[in-house]
This record gives C-alpha cells, sequence and structure tokens, in this order.
C-alpha cells in the first residue's frame, strides 16, 4: 500500500533533479550536467510507470508536476539565487491548493 507512493516520492525526486541539472547545465553544454538530466528523466518516469501500476492517473499526475513545480521552484532560489516574489509564492500555493481539491474528486487509489 505505501510502495505506489513511495515510487512516486522518487520519481519526484529524480524529476527535480534533472530539472535543475538541466538548469546548470547552461543550454546543454556541460556534460556533466547534461548526464544527470537525461538519467534523472529516465529513473523519474520508471518510478512514476511503477507507481501508475496501482495508483490512477489524473491525481498521480498531478501530485507529481506540482511537487515538481515547487521543488524546482525551491531549488531554484537554493541553488542558483533566483528571486522570491509574492506573486511565485502566491501561484505555488494555488498548484498545492489545485491538487488537494483533485484528490478529493477522486483520490490516488485504482478501485
Amino acid at each position: 500500500m505505501l510502495m505506489p507512493f513511495v515510487l512516486l516520492g522518487l520519481a519526484i525526486a529524480f524529476e527535480v533533479t534533472a530539472t535543475l541539472a538541466m538548469r546548470a547545465s547552461d543550454g546543454f553544454t556541460k556534460p556533466v550536467p547534461i548526464a544527470i538530466v537525461v538519467a534523472g528523466y529516465l529513473i523519474s518516469f520508471v518510478f512514476m510507470a511503477r507507481a501508475l501500476t496501482s495508483l490512477n492517473v489524473g491525481p498521480v499526475y498531478a501530485i507529481w508536476s506540482a511537487l515538481g513545480t515547487i521543488g524546482a521552484f525551491v531549488g531554484g532560489v537554493l541553488l542558483f539565487d533566483e528571486p522570491v516574489k509574492p506573486v511565485t509564492i502566491a501561484g505555488a500555493v494555488i498548484i498545492v491548493i489545485g491538487v488537494i481539491v483533485m484528490n478529493f474528486g477522486g483520490g490516488v487509489h485504482q478501485g
């Protein structure tokens, strides 16, 4: 029961890592970040596919993309000194609220 959520968490972590590495790749000109991008997305999709064998695709994708968005935002701030603006924080809150509402509509478990 817990394993699909662990897989989803891993998928999110690898997706965020790949996205931040893409930023660090300087337009795909640095080999190490490029390798992290390719491996990170590949591993993320494998974990996501495994999680989707027992979870509903709509809400799970919403969670994956929302937490990936938040993770990339936080990572960008911490690693690349990207600006934090009130409107950006408001957008992040709206994303999280949207995921919560979507899960009320069907949840993540297949039934």
